[in-house]
């Protein structure tokens, strides 16, 4: 019997992708989704700069689940009698909890709405998930890390997050090993970094250099752009969770999930330059809360879970550019 796995916030960018690479892979996916945090209902202000091709892509999100039979059931995940009823109907084997508001800079200006849907949600999920013992994939971020005291880390490294999104994600990972200590609820906590890929609307970095480009705008840059990251492509990190709901090994323990090699962002930018050859490049003041970031140590993953990103920048960031390229000019 195929295992049922459910996904908490499953309408994201993560998520949608999650739910189609777990749906291929012969699982049943249910997910549970409100709509309202970086997504359709809360793209409605005319303001909005390209509203209309965040609403096209978010439909293309929808689509896609629709297409591939994956069933969603729109309900606040902070509302926890009916959330539990929901939870309790679906009988899940495995939550993976995705449900967050997925920005730094948005969680620092607007903390209680962040602590709402990011904390409040995951305790939800936790109490009912105690009760039957199911295993409860929580997504971090390597923002808990805060300042790289050295090129790389492991998931050994001393957290010390800085601003509201890095704390409440490492809060999230120690109520989550609470959980664990208390109630023996299996677990697996999973840390993504510099995320990238087709039908984002979380306005990361590599999202704003190709919308940026392809509408002949600057592309700003905070800092100098010699600043790392380890840019990781969403198939590469939806495989790796994919091997977590398969995996033993994977229970009751914390692993880096990026492409383990971290590259300047101005790397990322000569790419982007290749595919468009007349933008204008500025540098600014880097942001205030955000730290100073490097290499994820990946090899915990390759060895308990045989996990092997295989999209470089030149490979990953090629093929989005692409893909942005072609649903521009669908919808333009």
């Amino acid at each position: 019997m195929k295992k049922k796995i459910l996904l908490v916030g499953g309408c994201g960018f993560i998520g949608h992708n999650l739910a189609l690479k777990l749906k291929k892979k012969g699982y049943h996916v249910d997910i549970i989704d409100n709509l309202a945090v970086n997504n359709i209902l809360s793209f409605t202000d005319s303001d909005i700069k390209n509203k209309n091709l965040y609403r096209s892509i978010l439909n293309s999100r929808l689509e896609l689940l629709n297409k591939n039979e994956i069933n969603l059931t729109v309900q606040d995940a902070r509302d926890y009698n009916a959330i539990t009823r929901i939870y309790d109907s679906m009988d899940p084997d495995i939550i993976i909890h995705l449900a967050a508001v997925s920005h730094a800079n948005k969680s620092n200006k607007d903390p209680h709405s962040t602590f709402d849907h990011s904390y409040r949600t995951l305790e939800n999920t936790l109490d009912f998930a105690r009760q039957k013992k199911r295993h409860v994939i929580y997504l971090s971020s390597s923002m808990v890390y805060g300042n790289f005291q050295s090129k790389e880390v492991t998931e050994d490294t001393p957290c010390s997050p800085i601003g509201i999104y890095g704390t409440l994600k490492y809060s999230g990972e120690l109520l989550v090993k609470a959980y664990k200590q208390v109630f023996d609820l299996p677990y697996t906590i999973i840390r993504p970094s510099a995320l990238y890929g087709e039908r984002c609307v979380s306005r990361r970095v590599g999202q704003i250099f190709i919308e940026n480009a392809i509408q002949g705008l600057d592309i700003n840059i905070n800092g100098s752009g010699e600043d790392r990251l380890d840019f990781t492509y969403i198939e590469d990190l939806v495989e790796g969770i994919s091997l977590c709901c398969k995996k033993e090994s994977a229970k009751n323990e914390t692993f880096n999930l990026t492409f383990g090699s971290s590259r300047k962002i101005n790397e990322l930018l000569e790419i982007l330059k290749n595919e468009f050859k007349d933008i204008k490049v500025l540098y600014k003041e880097k942001e205030k809360f955000m730290p100073e970031r490097g290499t994820l140590d990946i090899n915990k993953a390759k060895k308990l879970l045989g996990y092997n990103p295989l999209n470089p920048i030149n490979k990953g960031y090629v093929k989005y550019i692409s893909w942005y390229k072609n649903f521009w000019n669908s919808v333009k």
